[in-house]
């Protein structure tokens, strides 16, 4: 747990809750992330997708002290910050930390609160070529 330790809560900031030798509970911004210890190896992705977690900020100062603690802090970026969809409902401002598990985290703030959840009219989703 020492990594994980060091990872989340110096780095990110996240708070300690419970934890024992198999696994933690951290405070990321209001929302419970739990980290288990796993003897397994954990496949390295070729890419963000299929999988990644994504935590949506709807103060884009929040955000961006978030993107400016994680460069102060050196965490290792797996995509530097952009903007994505400009000029349109899904404009949002974007980026990917991978952490010391290879577990890719996205960190964006919308341009449009309403395309968070909304925007059924559009069915884009992420940027993937098919």
């Amino acid at each position: 747990m020492p990594t994980t330790k060091t990872y989340y809560v110096d780095g990110l900031g996240c708070s300690l809750g419970r934890e024992n030798d198999q696994s933690a509970i951290l405070n990321l911004y209001g929302h419970q992330l739990v980290a288990h210890v796993t003897p397994d190896e954990i496949a390295p992705q070729k890419g963000i997708y299929p999988r990644h977690f994504g935590l949506v900020f709807t103060d884009e100062a929040e955000w961006k002290a978030l993107l400016d603690r994680a460069e102060q802090k050196h965490l290792k970026f797996y995509q530097q910050p952009k903007q994505r969809f400009p000029s349109t409902p899904l404009e949002h401002r974007t980026f990917f930390l991978i952490d010391p598990f290879g577990n890719l985290m996205e960190y964006k703030h919308y341009a449009h609160q309403g395309a968070i959840f909304g925007a059924q009219n559009s069915s884009q989703i992420g940027d993937r070529e098919n």
